[in-house]
């Protein structure tokens, strides 16, 4: 397999940048990219090496969808950005720096906000697929969301079916 279908959106876009629709099955898309050494200052035991592959990214450059592949290894992760995920396959068992430790396996979700820190403990090798999304300064998100709202309630725009 290894390969995403892309359908063609239902509304064409003005930007150069694609409104095709991708999918795949994270659990047997191959991985093309050279697996790479978790950050060797964050790596607290084993020799923990990660692969990814990016499934597609927004239109303003805000979030990335990825597959992300980990061998064993205990590891700290800092997040410079928001993380949502879900795994695949294998497992992690994920610490919050309290000694609390709790595991992630198939089906599992899990959100991790930009700033936070977290200790990854992966057995032998886990597979995700992650939303990573670039936080926006308060004041400028709420605008975002109040100048959309207004254009809703002009009828410029269509109700998002989710929000």
């Amino acid at each position: 397999m290894g390969a995403h279908t892309i359908l063609s959106a239902t509304q064409p876009t003005k930007s150069l940048i694609s409104n095709s629709i991708v999918i795949t099955s994270p659990l047997t898309i191959e991985l093309k990219s050279e697996a790479k050494p978790i950050t060797a200052a964050w790596v607290l035991s084993g020799t923990p090496l990660s692969r990814t592959e990016s499934l597609g990214r927004s239109h303003d450059f805000t979030s990335n969808n990825v597959i992300w592949e980990c061998s064993a290894g205990r590891f700290d992760w800092h997040y410079v950005q928001d993380e949502a995920l879900v795994v695949i396959s294998g497992e992690a068992f994920i610490s919050n720096g309290n000694g609390e430790e709790r595991r992630l396996g198939p089906c599992d979700f899990a959100f991790f906000p930009a700033g936070s820190t977290a200790t990854w403990r992966v057995p032998e090798l886990v597979r995700k697929v992650a939303i990573v999304r670039e936080t926006l300064w308060m004041p400028l998100g709420f605008s975002l969301k109040a100048w959309k709202k207004l254009l809703r309630m002009a009828g410029l725009s269509d109700a998002a079916p989710l929000r």
